[in-house]
């Protein structure tokens, strides 16, 4: 579908100059940009590269000179990245997955499909399972029984979504993604080496090795609404009661999140994010790649932990961590910086050893 430079500027907010009918058929990047693409050249360093493509028009920053860029229109933004969340909705073509219901998918007669829904091929859909209208669910997906979808979400290739997962509306789950896997939850008949080393911070005591014992999951996942889930991750249900996922929250590729675990509204969860279970994740959260969260802990609304941070402790509102373990992100740059100079220190502590001794060998 193409779209004026004119139309592009209304629905963004946005002013646009220059010729207003050029028609856009697709965005592209400065210099692999052709005649009938926007340009996304959203900052200077960005613009440099215009030459070297072919753009007619683009996607330029406040104050841009854009036809000093030799460009016959401009779309300016005042926050171009945000711009960018609308453009790209815009110009997405989505799966091409087509209407209605693919005759390979598997559907149990007691569930429930809404208007519009579209199932792809050689998916199942379990007893019991409502999904609302105008969702889409891709090839390969499977839905156990009794789970609920709301209205308008996309489910693509390959996901799982268990027996009695909630789902909000306008969610979107991506490739391979697993909701609803059982609890990582078991037990031995006395007390364990794990439990004896936890309780001691290091010696396992009298404890001797033994089987472990399953705790069955009995709750479920609940996702609220305009959430993303991330290919590939894995959200387990809770023992008990459900693990939850606040509205909004946004979880990436490969999170892992485990059961009993309540994550609040607004929150990022980066790549490769690990929280144990019971741990609860307060609203407009950061929690950066690869970070990994103990279970039974507390993260406060508005924290930020820098990637790679281990958190081992409850951490207050609005702190921003860094480091193995955890610490203030202000404090744990100086302690880097502290380490750096060791070298240059213990040469100028060897130095001046080496003074007093020559000095009191000359006394």
């Amino acid at each position: 579908m193409a779209y004026t430079i004119k139309q592009i500027a209304e629905a963004l907010g946005a002013t646009a100059l220059g010729a207003f009918d050029i028609e856009i058929t697709a965005l592209a990047e400065p210099q692999d940009a052709s005649a009938t693409d926007l340009a996304l050249a959203t900052k200077p360093a960005y613009a440099e590269a215009l030459g070297q493509g072919a753009a007619r028009a683009a996607v330029l920053w406040d104050g841009a000179d854009w036809q000093a860029l030799g460009l016959e229109a401009a779309i300016i933004a005042p926050r171009p990245r945000y711009a960018m969340s609308h453009l790209t909705a815009m110009m997405d073509p989505g799966e091409g997955w087509g209407e209605g219901i693919h005759p390979t998918a598997v559907i149990h007669p007691a569930a429930t499909l809404g208007d519009g829904v579209h199932v792809g091929p050689l998916s199942v859909i379990g007893a019991g399972t409502q999904i609302a209208a105008g969702c889409r669910i891709g090839p390969q997906v499977s839905i156990g029984a009794d789970v609920r979808i709301g209205e308008d979400c996309l489910i693509r290739e390959g996901a799982r979504l268990a027996a009695r997962v909630k789902v909000g509306a306008r969610v979107i789950i991506n490739p391979g993604a697993v909701l609803g896997g059982d609890g990582f939850s078991y037990v031995t008949p006395e007390p364990s080496q794990v439990e004896a080393a936890r309780a001691s911070l290091g010696d396992q005591g009298d404890a001797v090795a033994q089987s472990y014992a399953r705790i069955h999951s009995l709750g479920s996942v609940r996702i609220g609404d305009d959430v993303e889930i991330g290919a590939n991750a894995a959200i387990d249900r809770g023992t008990i009661r459900d693990t939850i996922i606040g509205d909004r929250t946004k979880v990436d590729t490969l999170v892992m999140i485990a059961h009993n675990v309540v994550v609040g509204t607004d929150t990022l969860l980066c790549g490769q994010v690990g929280i144990a279970g019971s741990t609860r994740v307060g609203s407009n959260v950061v929690l950066g790649g690869q970070v990994g969260v103990g279970d039974n802990l507390f993260i406060g609304d508005r924290v930020i932990c820098g990637g790679g941070t281990k958190v081992l402790s409850n951490i207050p509102a609005g702190r921003v961590m860094l480091g193995y373990p955890a610490m203030k992100m202000d404090a744990h740059v100086e302690m880097y910086k502290g380490m750096r100079r060791l070298s240059r220190l213990y040469k100028e502590v060897d130095r001046l050893k080496k003074a007093v001794f020559n000095q009191g060998a000359s006394d």
